[in-house]
């Protein structure tokens, strides 16, 4: 039994996959993606092939000399993000929350609007900009039509023991239930930006509207909130004040990191509760 993003692959579906990569050397690593998801029943809780998830595993396979992979057909080039005048630093904005104009939420849904999010997040994000896994939402925050945070949201860490111990589910119930976990993976408020309770306000107004929108465009609605703050860099205060819950410490292991070794910075875990039966639930 070998397992890869969080499945668990025996020595005869191996064999499958191997025999999939077999029977026509003309199919693309793509192809041989979607083929096996659709030998495994590997699929999303909406309905799809979990196709990404799928290259992944292969690719680590292939790492591990469990298959032989088709060579690649194109090298896609590396994309480098370059930094406009659209992205440049504004005024600084200083008044609290309460006197500033009303503040708005604003999806992230045209190719321009995504490469400007891309942008505000690779040059002012301590993490830079890496491509969100799986099911996401992104969204800017705009005060006055003014660009001032911007948030991530993507697929939930496979396992914590905190969030899981909080939770009190099993390893089954964990892996039937995970999609219904939303992770907060990025969000920035623009540094020029010193507006007091402005971040809590935004987290207040993104936790009473992103179920409904994933929901709308995933046909899954999350039931808990989850988040890893680098204490190293900041408090989590902001997610303190919006009712966030600290639950624990990761182990800095990181989600490729060896077993009992830390190889990425530890960080504080916290959630929110989406729905007052959220346990219940993640536990079915």
């Amino acid at each position: 039994m070998k397992r890869y993003c969080g499945r668990d692959f025996t020595e005869q579906e191996l064999v499958q996959i191997r025999g999939l990569i077999d029977e026509d050397p003309n199919r693309t690593r793509a192809a041989l993606s979607r083929l096996t998801c659709q030998a495994l029943t590997w699929f999303k809780a909406d309905g799809g092939l979990k196709e990404m998830s799928c290259r992944v595993a292969m690719l680590r396979m292939a790492e591990d000399g469990l298959i032989t992979l088709p060579p690649p057909r194109c090298k896609p080039p590396r994309q480098k993000i370059q930094f406009t005048t659209q992205t440049d630093p504004q005024p600084t904005m200083t008044q609290p929350v309460h006197a500033l104009p009303p503040v708005q939420l604003c999806p992230v849904v045209h190719r321009d609007h995504s490469r400007l999010w891309n942008e505000y997040i690779h040059r002012y994000h301590y993490l830079g900009h890496k491509p969100l896994p799986g099911a996401q939402l992104r969204y800017f925050v705009t005060i006055d039509q003014q660009i001032v945070a911007a948030l991530g949201f993507g697929a939930a860490a496979w396992q914590t023991a905190p969030r899981d111990q909080f939770i009190g589910w099993s390893h089954e119930q964990r892996q039937n239930n995970l999609p219904l976990i939303i992770n907060n993976a990025r969000f920035l408020i623009m540094p020029w930006v010193k507006s007091k309770n402005l971040a809590s306000k935004i987290l207040g107004l993104v936790a009473r509207r992103l179920p409904d929108e994933w929901e709308r465009q995933y046909r899954i609605r999350p039931v808990l909130l989850e988040t890893f703050v680098d204490t190293e860099r900041f408090t989590g205060a902001c997610y303190k004040a919006a009712n966030w819950t600290y639950v624990g410490k990761t182990k800095g292991r990181g989600k490729l990191g060896p077993a009992g070794k830390q190889s990425v910075p530890i960080k504080d875990v916290w959630l929110y509760p989406l729905c007052h039966q959220f346990k219940k639930q993640l536990t079915r």
